[in-house]
């Protein structure tokens, strides 16, 4: 056993310090980035934000919503769907904007191959989710799947530590996804005593797969538009939202009314809700690490993303952040907690 008493941060613990800037105007900014990834060596140009691959966020309705906006954003499709429904989509809309998303269980490898087989373009991003990403047979699985699909951009997480973020990048993942506990319907914190700050996570996880030409993306803790910011203040390349686009029309599930209201139930994908819609409930070997929330409904998520860019641009004028990329050099952060004298507390 051993104890780090080195700070680590989460977003609601600092603030970005305003600088001197020459712009005039939240129009001048430029919140896109352009990539060309490590391993696939495909070009990406866009707003790199990505919708979340929970079944009531990473809809084929989100999906074409964000291609209607043109902003570039992309959403990672939750994985259940069946393959007739994923054929389809592919073969009318593309993968231009959207992920396929897998997990590491036999029926999701045999489902992908099934579409592979099928489906004449196949696809161009992958996105390999699973809750623990630092069991060894994950970066095993992450080396065959760039094995089988070299030209395929892979994303792959969770982990909050540079030393894996190195791993998967070097199994061949082209971005890693960092967060463990901050999502707002995640419990894994409370369940298991798990987890990191995910500001600091994301300021780590950034710095070690930026030496390895890799990216990363932050995964969970964003409720408000300056989190993204935050987020990308401390180096993320891709934010991706789950709770913020929870309740809009082009989530799936129903909308429940009640003193004239209506509610969505989202919940996260390790909750005792998702494993019994899915997998029939909860296996006799394991606890739920989630939980399910009533998210007021929202109407379009257009209106959303609009309010979320519009907050990013405003961040970049505070700091004098011509383009998005310019950002995390121009960012300083604030520390606006106390901070203890040892882990203990202070008197």
């Amino acid at each position: 056993m051993r104890i780090e008493e080195d700070v680590k941060l989460d977003f609601k613990d600092v603030l970005i310090r305003p600088k001197r800037s020459t712009l005039a105007s939240r129009k001048e900014v430029d919140i896109g980035r352009a990539f060309t990834f490590r391993w696939s060596g495909q070009a990406y140009e866009g707003v790199p934000i990505v919708a979340a691959n929970m079944d009531g966020v990473g809809t084929m309705d989100m999906a074409r919503a964000f291609a209607q906006m043109g902003q570039g954003a992309t959403v990672a499709l939750h994985k259940h769907y069946k393959l007739d429904a994923l054929l389809d989509f592919y073969k009318k809309e593309g993968s231009k904007n959207v992920w396929y998303s897998i997990g590491v269980a036999d029926a999701d490898v045999e489902k992908l191959d099934a579409f592979l087989k099928k489906s004449p373009k196949g696809i161009d991003k992958l996105c390999i989710d699973v809750a623990n990403g630092y069991a060894e047979p994950f970066a095993d699985f992450v080396k065959k799947m760039r094995e089988k699909l070299p030209d395929v951009t892979i994303m792959a997480g969770n982990v909050v530590t540079g030393e894996m973020v190195e791993e998967l990048i070097l199994s061949g993942a082209d971005v890693v996804k960092v967060g463990i506990g901050p999502g707002s319907v995640c419990t894994t914190r409370k369940m298991t005593g798990v987890g990191y700050p995910q500001l600091s996570a994301v300021i780590e996880c950034a710095d070690a797969a930026h030496g390895l030409k890799g990216l990363v993306c932050s995964d969970g803790g964003c409720t408000v538009p300056g989190d993204l910011a935050k987020a990308f203040g401390a180096g993320a390349d891709f934010v991706m939202l789950g709770g913020m686009l929870a309740g809009h029309d082009q989530c799936e599930g129903e909308f429940i009314e009640e003193g004239g209201c209506k509610y969505a139930v989202f919940y996260g994908m390790s909750s005792g809700m998702a494993m019994e819609k899915h997998a029939g409930g909860v296996a006799e070997y394991r606890a739920s690490e989630g939980k399910a929330v009533r998210v007021k409904r929202r109407g379009d998520v257009a209106a959303t993303l609009q309010e979320i860019l519009g907050g990013l641009r405003s961040a970049c004028t505070y700091v004098g952040a011509v383009k998005l990329k310019e950002l995390s050099k121009r960012t300083t952060f604030v520390r606006v907690t106390q901070q203890l004298n040892n882990v203990f507390g202070a008197e």
